[in-house]
């Protein structure tokens, strides 16, 4: 299993859409809860955040490599799915 590096802002409305798809995934398949995940505001850590090939957030990285970023007017559906996406590939 592996670690799951989430990029996100305190004030973005995507961000807070990916955090409700968080749990509603991990309510869904309780193997999701036991995936490290460490989510790193990037005002926050802007050294790290500077380390990582992202423009917007939320980001997921999985072993350095990005599963997924958000875009622009994407629906929460969209959302959930590269969530879940990212998740998955921790598992694999």
């Amino acid at each position: 299993m592996k670690e799951v590096l989430m990029f996100y802002l305190d004030s973005c409305g995507y961000c807070d859409k990916a955090v409700r798809a968080l749990d509603e995934l991990f309510a869904e398949n309780p193997a999701y809860r036991e995936i490290p995940l460490r989510r790193v505001e990037e005002t926050r850590e802007p050294e790290l955040s500077d380390r990582y090939d992202y423009y917007a957030v939320p980001s997921f990285f999985v072993d350095g490599k990005k599963i997924f970023e958000a875009r622009l007017f994407m629906s929460y559906e969209d959302i959930k799915a590269g969530t879940r996406a990212a998740l998955d590939a921790a598992l694999a």
